[in-house]
């Protein structure tokens, strides 16, 4: 098997953990309690967002020994909270998840936490993995930095999916920067990802506004859940985002959102970095204003 395709399809798992919003609901495990009656139940707070990687430790990263429970929606675990309180953490199937992107989860899950009776288990709190927004932002950040802070500026050379790597925090980082001198002219890896001036013998190779057409085409693949294919993505893409047919452009295996400008204005900026000559194109930091901007627009609506 061509360890360049093993290489993208890890990365662009790596990367769909993060944009399909992996979902973990916790519930509070059946440890007794004393019957209350509901006159002397006390105020009940809706639940509360849990770091990921909290509920991981609980769990023990998952582990399948842990599992009480498997059914439609997911898998539940037996956990262990840093306080020691014993609680049921139940992982929603991704597929789940992906295909109801945008549908307000965590908005749902704290107006079902506020059912509170002795009879019901009670949802204390969910986890949510970032979105596309702000692993976009993220890798738009990281490139500004090398493009604008640190000095000298580094030119990333060859910016695509397989040099953005996903934390354990799932903050988006950018590897692999500043190397391109060593194969200036190698064409693996890199067809798809710089433009058509990249290979130019006079005013070629790589610079500033190459890396921001890897930038749009790593977007595009955000958007559409395509990989790139040697070119083929923003071939694609263009004519689709010129006419407006933004839902063409969006991957298949998400549900529409109700507000699909978000996504547009994506869209469109995917479309400025690829679709533009050098001297036409924005900067970085252009790019990576808007996309702060979506990322808190989407955040806090």
């Amino acid at each position: 098997m061509d360890h360049t395709k093993i290489a993208y399809d890890l990365v662009m798992v790596a990367l769909s953990i993060s944009l399909i919003v992996l979902a973990v609901v916790l519930f509070l495990a059946c440890k007794k309690k004393p019957v209350e009656s509901e006159e002397t139940l006390p105020v009940k707070f809706c639940a509360r967002a849990y770091p990921l990687m909290e509920l991981d430790a609980a769990t023990d990263g998952f582990n399948h020994r842990r599992i009480v429970g498997q059914g439609r929606l997911g898998t539940v675990y037996a956990a262990t909270l840093s306080n020691a309180e014993l609680v049921a953490v139940k992982r929603i199937h991704p597929f789940l998840v992906l295909s109801n992107a945008g549908f307000g989860f965590s908005s749902v899950l704290k107006w079902l936490s506020l059912a509170q009776h002795p009879n019901v288990v009670p949802i204390i709190g969910f986890s949510e993995a970032p979105g596309r927004f702000r692993i976009a932002a993220g890798v738009a950040r990281g490139l500004q930095y090398l493009h604008e802070v640190v000095a000298p500026n580094i030119v990333h050379g060859c910016v695509k999916s397989f040099n953005v790597l996903i934390d354990v925090n799932f903050c988006a980082r950018v590897c692999d920067y500043g190397l391109n001198f060593l194969a200036p002219m190698e064409k693996r890896g890199v067809v798809g990802y710089v433009d058509g001036e990249y290979w130019n013998e006079r005013g070629g190779g790589a610079t500033k506004e190459s890396d921001v057409y890897g930038l749009g085409v790593v977007l595009l693949e955000l958007l559409s859940g395509r990989g790139c294919e040697g070119g083929s993505l923003a071939n694609w893409a263009l004519p689709l985002i010129k006419e407006m047919s933004f839902g063409q452009v969006l991957d298949p295996r998400l549900v529409t959102p109700s507000d699909m400008s978000p996504l547009v204005r994506l869209a469109k900026v995917a479309s400025a970095c690829v679709g533009n000559p050098r001297k036409c194109r924005p900067s970085v930091a252009q790019v990576a204003t808007i996309l702060n901007d979506l990322e808190i627009q989407v955040s806090f609506p």
